[in-house]
């Protein structure tokens, strides 16, 4: 297994550069983390590397989607 650096918080490039209702992520060697730009400090949802294709896969298909 290859060694991961810290990739320190980043934002998607499809991001386009905005701020709103972007998301940053940090990847380590053990865990992926995604906070909220507009609310650094707000705390970071943190997945092992394990689940992260899990929660990827589920956030495609809507799964956490809010009620309309």
């Amino acid at each position: 297994m290859a060694l991961v650096r810290d990739t320190g918080w980043f934002k998607s490039t499809r991001s386009g550069g905005a701020d709103e209702g972007c998301v940053e992520v940090r990847i380590t060697a053990s865990a992926i983390g995604v906070r909220d730009t507009k609310n650094r400090s707000g705390g970071a949802l943190s997945l092992g590397t394990d689940m992260w294709g899990t929660f990827v896969t589920d956030t495609k298909d809507g799964r956490f989607d809010l009620p309309r």
